[in-house]
């Protein structure tokens, strides 16, 4: 017995040799390096435990290095290129002007010191020269023909008329005006409102009119204009208000036709007496939408600008705080709101603008747009005029020295040269070069691939698919052993029906036939 028993024993090791599992079939076929090292045939031996040890090593280095490289990705890095591109021709860019002074000194009428003297800091609440003492005589008198209230009966007043009709006008402020060497003149600008009133823009995109372009670089391939800024309407100063100028001189500011002008605050000042050289070059700046940057694209929701930008961002903001806060809305503002009266501007509209501008950061969050165009500028003059030219420019236009010193100047705009630069932010680390990485990382460490992990999936597949079909055998078979059995049941016995009981000696070492049976 113990002889049969260990020739069983050696011959299921004998078998089970020759007959290896499917996880040690699978580890000898696999392209994962060193599996099949450590699931050999045979038996096991302290080189298996060392290819163990090497293969946890490297599995674990390399979720060490994947999950680096996966937080690397999660980041959204992304880097800035900037390069330089030659042009033929560059749309030449708008160029808005305006004059420092909002309002003609000599355009004021009686109804309009009634309703916006207050507003003007010419006169007090009640409509009196606050500091007579400090006005010129001319002004006073001006002042005080004006300010006689007397049975005046006071007419409608509106602020855009108001400010269109004593605005200055660029017809008597320009002196002359030149494109490429080309004679233009003020119906080659369009009126504008911003917050210095009214103002002119040249080579706006309008409706019918094809944008300017330019085909050379430096001075005399641009814009110049001579300008007079009319000192003498310049509005007298009695003391420091929030809206008190004391600079003379116009405010310009260079942008895209796509962008309405800021120019209070994105806008540089010329000065009289000066000839302003101004070379700018094009930029182009494209940015990123998150999570890898925090740019813009979609237009606003007021609909009051067609393409999204900060300054459009900025304008729409102010418009709707001021219409909620004050029921109306400032002159330069868009919208089809009612205009604010003087009251409204001094009593609300100004106060609120400039709460708003000292809250901006919670209140207008304008990101900046996907894609923008800005303009570069560099500054230089010269003074005007000359000693040698003074006397022709006092004959030319009928002036003193004094007057064409203290009021004109000459504006020069144009490319630097005929190229632009593109600034644009891409993304630092894709899909691609994720899945690159850790592709690299899984060769190096354990020579694997993605058809590896099919690999690994097919045999798993393989595996549970055995395990349910082995498992759907064993029941079919115990429901077909269960019915084998049932057919097996003891029946009943004829002397059992017999109403009386009659003895049947049977043998007990062999058993009904019933048992015999099974």
């Amino acid at each position: 017995m113990d002889l049969k028993e260990s020739c069983g024993s050696q011959g299921s090791q004998e078998s089970s040799s020759l007959h290896p599992t499917s996880w040690q079939a699978f580890a000898h076929t696999s392209t994962l390096h060193g599996l099949r090292f450590i699931f050999p045939y045979g038996q096991p031996s302290a080189r298996r435990l060392l290819w163990a040890a090497a293969l946890l090593a490297c599995l674990g280095l390399l979720a060490l290095e994947s999950a680096e490289r996966l937080a690397y990705f999660l980041s959204y890095p992304h880097v800035t290129s900037v390069d330089a591109v030659v042009s033929s021709s560059l749309v030449f860019p708008a160029v808005t002007i305006c004059n420092l002074n909002a309002y003609r000194f000599s355009r004021l009428t009686r109804n309009d010191l009634y309703h916006a003297g207050e507003l003007l800091a010419l006169l007090d609440v009640h409509l009196t020269i606050p500091q007579p003492h400090l006005a010129e005589p001319d002004v006073l008198t001006f002042l005080q023909e004006k300010a006689n209230f007397t049975a005046y009966r006071p007419k409608a007043f509106s602020m855009k008329e108001f400010i269109e009709r004593v605005g200055h006008d660029l017809k008597e402020m320009m002196l002359y005006c030149r494109y490429q060497g080309q004679e233009c003149s003020h119906s080659d600008f369009k009126t504008v409102f911003t917050r210095y009133g009214k103002c002119y823009m040249f080579n706006a995109a309008e409706e019918g009119k094809t944008l300017r372009t330019t085909m050379k670089g430096g001075t005399g391939n641009g814009l110049e204009i001579m300008l007079d800024i009319q000192q003498d309407e310049y509005l007298p100063v009695w003391g420091d208000t929030e809206d008190t100028a004391f600079e003379a001189g116009v405010r310009v500011q260079i942008h895209s036709q796509a962008e309405p002008p800021f120019v209070h605050e994105l806008g540089f000042g010329v000065a009289p007496g000066f000839q302003t050289f101004v070379a700018t070059q094009e930029q182009r700046l494209t940015y990123l939408p998150p999570p890898w940057g925090e740019c813009e694209s979609k237009a606003l929701e007021s609909g009051f600008f067609q393409v999204y930008s900060v300054t459009a961002c900025r304008i729409d903001c102010e418009t709707r705080y001021i219409v909620e806060n004050c029921n109306c809305r400032m002159v330069h503002m868009p919208g089809d709101a009612s205009y604010c009266t003087p009251e409204q501007y001094k009593d609300c509209a100004e106060p609120a603008l400039a709460k708003l501008s000292a809250v901006e950061s919670s209140n207008c969050m304008c990101r900046t747009p996907c894609n923008m165009t800005r303009y570069n500028k560099e500054l230089s003059m010269v003074k005007i005029p000359s000693k040698t030219s003074a006397r022709y420019l006092q004959k030319k236009f009928n002036k003193s020295e004094k007057y064409i010193t203290d009021n004109i100047l000459v504006l020069d705009v144009f490319f630097e040269a005929l190229n632009y630069e593109t600034i644009e932010q891409k993304k630092a680390y894709e899909v691609a070069g994720l899945l690159g990485d850790i592709g690299g990382q899984m060769g190096l460490f354990i020579g694997a691939s993605i058809l590896t992990i099919l690999e690994l999936f097919d045999y798993a597949y393989e595996v549970v698919k055995d395990r349910l079909l082995d498992l759907l055998s064993r029941e079919d078979e115990e429901e077909s052993h269960g019915e084998d059995v049932s057919s097996c049941d003891p029946v009943a016995n004829h002397s059992e029906s017999i109403s009386h009981t009659v003895t049947v000696p049977l043998q007990t070492t062999l058993g009904t036939l019933e048992e015999i049976a099974c």
